[in-house]
């Protein structure tokens, strides 16, 4: 497939997967939160484009003549296919009769909603052998520069020791690369200039795009606001419901739809628990971790500065743990496999656990400073303790991610390996 980059296109990590999908599907979905690059990632590979939420001749040729909106060169583009999601069920027909690949490409920054619109639910489900879907987020360290890839996390389930001595970030430029956050439009913006964005990213969030999921639903700005703030201070923990009730003084019931809606708009992410076989008596614990998509959208949600993340370590060290699981996705994600976390009934917890889909795995503590990385080998031993290698399979390798500029295999095994040097 002829790909139709410009000079300006950042290459993603997903357009290998995006073009591997292209030659195996009728269509593709890429799924993403607003402004992640979905639109100008697809436009790559795109012949022709239809943008259903510009375009004032969409709605008229929907009600009377919806396939023409599919004429045009493939793969052809439709852009925010959400605003009408009727067409999903025309591009369903027309993969059926034209039986080639790579026909349309999808994008859109929200989902139906399925209880206003339970037909729609089902025509998606009946896209199995026409659609293929890929999650799109905001750019990698490594898509933008920052990380030179060295150590690759595929080759980490190959058990392969690592010896890279990168120039080491410090602490000030990780701070500063928590706030900027990695949306497209900000590449090479100043800080305050990225401040001013990613703000007013949110301020839009709640005053406009949650109240358009679904059917124009009425939300209180404040409220999305008190709540986006009470995620933003529990970034990357196991907080309940109860905590964003106690923290925000919003009713239960609000609570769960404003998230249901932030779900939607994929501006929260979900890090579920890891199902583990133990040898020993514990139980694991089901609550999952919640992250926002890029964890520059917690900073401006607390309008949090520079300063203030320099001058309180334990907070930024959860906005660490925060952006290394979004590389982790990204990274895990071309190397078909998923990010979890584990935390069992004796207190053990591990940040993240990275499974393929043919069940190998490997673990990852995150920590900000050095100092902390004896007592995170320690966890992560523990962790392939417990784990029962007869149901399971034994942990292809163990690491400890930080932030400074070194990686290399301890003489236990384990590996320290900077977020500067991480990568595909």
């Amino acid at each position: 497939m002829i790909r139709l980059t410009t000079m300006a296109y950042l290459p993603r990590i997903t357009d290998v997967e995006l073009e591997r999908k292209l030659e195996s599907s009728g269509a593709v979905l890429i799924r993403g939160p607003k402004a992640c690059g979905k639109t100008e990632s697809a436009t790559q590979f795109a012949r022709s484009i239809l943008q259903m939420d510009q375009d004032p001749q969409v709605p008229v040729l929907m009600g009377v003549a919806p396939k023409r909106l599919l004429l045009g060169k493939t793969p052809r583009l439709i852009d925010e296919w959400q605003v009408q999601p009727e067409i999903w069920n025309y591009v369903r027909h027309e993969v059926d009769d034209r039986k080639l690949e790579a026909q349309f490409i999808l994008t859109g920054s929200a989902t139906p909603e399925k209880k206003k619109k339970p037909e729609v639910e089902a025509r998606m489900h009946s896209g199995a052998g026409r659609f293929t879907k890929l999650d799109m987020r905001t750019m990698s360290w490594q898509e933008l520069g920052f990380s030179t890839g060295k150590v690759s996390l595929d080759n980490l389930f190959n058990g392969a020791k690592i010896d890279v001595d990168d120039t080491p970030t410090d602490i000030e430029q990780i701070v500063e690369r928590i706030i900027i956050g990695g949306f497209p439009a900000l590449v090479g913006k100043k800080l305050r200039a990225a401040m001013d964005l990613n703000r007013a990213y949110v301020d839009l969030l709640a005053e406009v795009d949650i109240s358009r999921i679904p059917e124009e639903i009425k939300r209180d700005p404040i409220k999305v606001r008190a709540l986006l703030r009470s995620l933003a201070r529990n970034t990357a923990t196991l907080a309940e419901i109860t905590t964003f009730e106690a923290d925000t003084r919003i009713s239960r019931p609000t609570i769960y739809d404003y998230l249901g809606a932030l779900e939607r708009l994929m501006i929260v992410e979900d890090q579920p628990a890891w199902d583990a076989h133990l040898r020993s008596s514990a139980s694991l614990r089901k609550t999952p971790k919640r992250h926002f998509t890029d964890v520059c959208l917690a900073v401006a949600a607390l309008g949090a500065t520079k300063e203030s993340l320099l001058a309180d370590m334990k907070y930024t060290g959860f906005l660490f743990e925060s952006l290394a699981v979004h590389e982790l996705r990204v990274y895990g994600q071309a190397a078909d496999a998923k990010v979890y976390h584990y935390h069992d009934s004796n207190h053990l917890e591990v940040d993240a656990i990275v499974q393929k889909y043919n069940g190998n795995w490997s673990a990852f503590e995150i920590k900000l400073g050095i100092g902390q990385i004896d007592e995170a080998a320690a966890n992560l031993l523990k962790l392939a303790s417990v784990v029962d290698t007869a149901k399971s399979s034994a942990p292809r390798s163990l690491n400890v991610i930080t932030g400074t500029g070194i990686s290399y295999t301890r003489p236990d095994g384990i590996n320290v390996i900077s977020l500067a040097s991480l990568g595909v």
